[in-house]
């Protein structure tokens, strides 16, 4: 998918919290929204290269997203927003396999008390719920989630297990905003929980998809299956 807003240059400053950060741009210090409640600290550095999003919102307190980041060649993207609509993108141009069969895709359907990031059905009355993770944590080309503890996440899983309990589809796909995997994990040292949450989910049926993106300044789409290591 292409960003349509216009996309610009900076160094990235500091980053005082979650929302926001200071950068360099075009020699003015400026503050700018930062859509990604991730740490991202092996990203965002001090003097880093930065690509920034143009938002012409009139309501908004900051003019420009700090979209993705260069950590030394590798562009990565942070848009936490950017994940479901690249995976929609892929959905419907069936570029994941075992998806392919889903002709009819809904976001944000509920399941029970359950809300997941697409319902996938097709014409022989088949049922799938996918939940998405977007991936910019990486370690010499091994991809791990999360970047911060997330029970939120963990809870996700437990929901995919409660459906795949129905006998309905069910899996979690984790978007590496990134290129040139070697594979992805979950990231135990950062959050047990979850790993321990996903090794369940798949033990009980749930699908684990790992796919990494090609990434410019104002592009991002899927493109190849990274291997999981549970």
């Amino acid at each position: 998918m292409f960003i349509n807003q216009r996309v610009f240059v900076a160094k990235f400053i500091k980053r005082p919290n979650r929302f926001q950060a200071y950068v360099n741009f075009n020699g003015e210090e400026i503050m700018v929204h930062v859509p990604n409640t991730g740490r991202c600290r092996e990203i965002l550095t001090a003097d880093s290269t930065v690509i920034l999003r143009e938002e012409l919102n009139p309501t908004r307190k900051t003019l420009y997203d700090l979209i993705a980041g260069y950590k030394d060649t590798k562009i990565i993207n942070i848009d936490s927003q950017i994940p479901n609509k690249v995976v929609d993108e892929a959905l419907k141009n069936k570029k994941i396999q075992k998806l392919a069969k889903y002709n009819i895709i809904q976001r944000e359907k509920t399941f029970g008390a359950s809300r997941f990031d697409f319902k996938l059905s097709n014409d022989l009355g088949e049922e799938y719920y996918l939940e998405v993770k977007g991936v910019t944590f990486e370690v010499d080309g091994k991809a791990m989630f999360p970047d911060a503890p997330t029970d939120r996440g963990r809870k996700h899983l437990l929901e995919l297990v409660d459906a795949r309990k129905t006998g309905i589809g069910a899996g979690v796909l984790f978007l590496i905003q990134m290129n040139n995997m070697l594979s992805f994990a979950p990231y135990d040292d950062m959050d047990r929980s979850f790993g321990e949450a996903l090794r369940l989910a798949y033990k009980n049926g749930v699908d684990v998809f790992a796919y990494e993106c090609e990434v410019g300044e104002n592009f991002i789409t899927l493109t190849k299956p990274v291997e999981v290591i549970l």
